[in-house]
């Protein structure tokens, strides 16, 4: 059963209900079922654990993508090639989700046998959550890390031009025995672009340092993004440094390509990393010890104006835990626009292959 919820125009939606009718626009664009239900989970679960942005908003964008071209609906990527503790995967230009959940296995079969490895994605469209295949590989006893260029969206440190993506990262590691891992995902830009999306969607602006107009002057407004602006990255120099070698070490191990430079076809570089913790530790003993710090954390005094100190990933298993019991709140606009969508094989006006109105820059 679904509600309104709010003065927001926001829908209450079951998890299950929503990941139905994803699997059915899916396949009605050509997926066979098992992967259709892949990907739809995959967008579900953003949407779970609170990271909207790269939820079932992202599906008009999606079908639009398959109707220009861009995502092969009828592939799931392929291992194409192994070196040592290395791998390459041909991302056959399907679902992005496909791709890196292969390379996330992969990976794991790598440190089984040398206890470290490197996985590359090339033709890799948008893959999602990072968080969803690090902390794939954590649950196998990993340290891992993934990280992507994209589009070209973010302005460099003092510049108002887009130069680079907004290059996201995740870090995961296992937690104590029960626990989910421990979970670190975020853009290198200030602001993700869908959590942009997002806001412009709601009709709300944003803090101030996230992004530029398009006279390079800063601004609140999400639409001005779209209508020529820049993201900022995040942290000043810091978070542009992190950046530049994720455009470098993610385009081109990718052959993704420098998302600004020429030859970019707009795939995402996606690469992954594992390290096996039990060839230095004892993973029982890593693990403990790692639940420990973590509540030593949260045993924190908390700050002034704050009510509690959380480690990294609970936040969003609070979310989790929220959302299975009342359910996911989409917005009214993005429900009706899934519903539209249902047999009309992506439908006309859709947003652009990424769910951003159109602006294949900002993808």
């Amino acid at each position: 059963m679904s509600t309104q919820a709010g003065s927001d125009r926001e829908r209450l939606t079951g998890a299950r209900e929503l990941a139905d009718l994803a699997t059915e626009l899916l396949e009605d664009a050509g997926m066979a079922p098992v992967p259709a239900r892949r990907v739809a989970d995959s967008l579900v679960a953003s949407n779970l654990l609170g990271h909207d942005s790269h939820g079932v908003r992202r599906l008009p964008g999606y079908l639009a993508a398959v109707r220009g071209g861009l995502v092969d609906p009828a592939r799931g990527g392929r291992v194409l090639s192994r070196h040592g503790a290395t791998a390459v995967i041909d991302g056959e230009r399907a679902f992005g989700q496909l791709a890196a959940r292969l390379a996330a296995d992969e990976l794991v079969a790598l440190c089984e046998e040398f206890a470290v490895g490197v996985v590359a994605v090339q033709d890799c469209n948008h893959v999602g959550r990072l968080g969803e295949y690090t902390a794939r590989m954590a649950e196998q006893g990993l340290v891992a890390l993934a990280l992507s260029n994209a589009d070209p969206t973010v302005a460099p440190y003092g510049g108002r031009e887009r130069r680079m993506g907004t290059n996201p990262m995740s870090w995961a590691l296992p937690r104590g025995e029960g626990r989910p891992p421990l979970v670190v995902d975020w853009a290198t830009a200030a602001v993700a672009e869908g959590k942009l999306a997002l806001a412009r969607t709601r009709g709300m602006s944003v803090a101030e340092g996230l992004l530029l107009d398009s006279e390079g002057a800063a601004s609140r407004v999400p639409g001005d993004f779209y209508s020529g602006g820049a993201l900022l990255p995040f942290g000043g120099h810091k978070g542009y440094g992190l950046s530049v070698v994720i455009e470098i070490v993610g385009g081109l191990l990718s052959r993704a390509g420098i998302s600004s430079r020429p030859g970019y076809e707009g795939h995402f570089g996606t690469v992954l990393i594992g390290v096996r913790i039990d060839a230095f530790v004892p993973l029982a003993e890593f693990r403990a010890e790692t639940e420990e710090f973590c509540a030593a954390l949260a045993e924190t005094t908390p700050a002034q104006g704050c009510e509690e100190v959380l480690v990294p990933g609970e936040p969003e298993e609070r979310t989790l835990a929220q959302r299975r019991r009342h359910g996911i709140p989409l917005p009214s606009r993005t429900w009706e626009e899934l519903l539209a969508l249902r047999g009309a094989a992506g439908g006309d006006g859709a947003p652009g292959p990424y769910g951003n109105q159109g602006d294949p820059a900002a993808r």
